[in-house]
């Protein structure tokens, strides 16, 4: 499966970016640093992994009777697929309507306004 056809949830999502950040990670220790506010049990936890698993997201390593996990795609292709997504679902496919609300709801760095503006004459050669 190609890594912009996989669906990731949010919940999905709040494990692979623990698993991007540092891994592998046995789900007990995925369970330990999952947002408190989440309450997740182990049992939620492994349900996630074996979904992820199921996508082809992560990857699984025995070691003794445990498994170890880590991502098996990447971060940037999930972030592109998601600003897909979102881009389709709200905003008709069309991004400047995007970039539009993201700047009048936060402040831009001069560093990201740069970024932005050879962005854009890149495009345009």
């Amino acid at each position: 499966m190609d890594d912009r056809t996989i669906r990731i949830s949010d919940a999905e999502l709040q494990l692979l970016q623990l698993l991007w950040d540092e891994s592998p990670l046995g789900a007990a220790e995925i369970a330990q640093r999952v947002k408190p506010a989440r309450q997740w049990s182990l049992a939620t936890v492994k349900t996630l992994l074996s979904r992820l698993l199921a996508k082809g997201a992560i990857a699984a390593e025995a070691e003794g009777r445990r498994f170890r996990y880590r991502p098996a795609i990447d971060r940037e292709s999930v972030a592109g697929h998601q600003a897909d997504r979102l881009v389709d679902r709200l905003f008709g496919g069309r991004v400047s309507p995007l970039v539009a609300q993201l700047v009048e709801q936060r402040d831009i760095d001069p560093a990201d306004l740069e970024e932005l503006e050879a962005l854009v004459r890149s495009l345009r050669k």
